[in-house]
């Protein structure tokens, strides 16, 4: 039991940091628009603004998503549903598909797309699905000895 109160809070934890992963790009818009800025000195400040929203409504529907996504996942360890372990697991590879994307994919300006602050920012809630889902395999583990 104590292995699902560990998870349950490193989950919580990872939920934290989606929330503040999704609200830091609204935060700090000046440091995005400067990174879109540097790699396309030719857009105009409208094409600026046109692909700052681009990425802050990108990065709100990835947060709202991974949000939604602890939050269930969350839920099924409490209700103590068989199928909670596997599905942290598969939500932790495509989370971290998502934040390798965000962090490491290049655009055409050969730059990242993210400023790197960012991009880490978005790799943070990973870290906390890495300590959960190997707690929650660990009481697994536990449970048929």
């Amino acid at each position: 039991m104590t292995k699902t109160r560990s998870a349950l809070a490193a989950m919580y934890t990872g939920l934290g940091l989606t929330v503040a992963a999704t609200v830091l790009p609204y935060l700090d818009s000046d440091a995005l628009a400067g990174h879109v800025r540097a790699g396309y000195p030719a857009y105009t400040e409208a094409q600026i603004d046109s692909a700052v929203t681009a990425y802050l409504v990108l990065l709100s529907v990835l947060g709202a998503l991974g949000a939604g996504a602890w939050l269930w996942t969350t839920w099924a360890v409490r209700a103590g549903k068989r199928w909670a372990r596997p599905a942290a697991t598969v939500l932790l590879v495509l989370g971290t598909g998502a934040g390798l994307a965000g962090l490491l994919t290049r655009d055409v300006s050969g730059e990242t797309g993210l400023p790197p602050e960012l991009g880490w920012a978005g790799m943070a809630p990973c870290l906390a699905g890495v300590v959960a889902v190997a707690l929650l395999w660990q009481q697994r583990g536990r449970e048929t000895r």
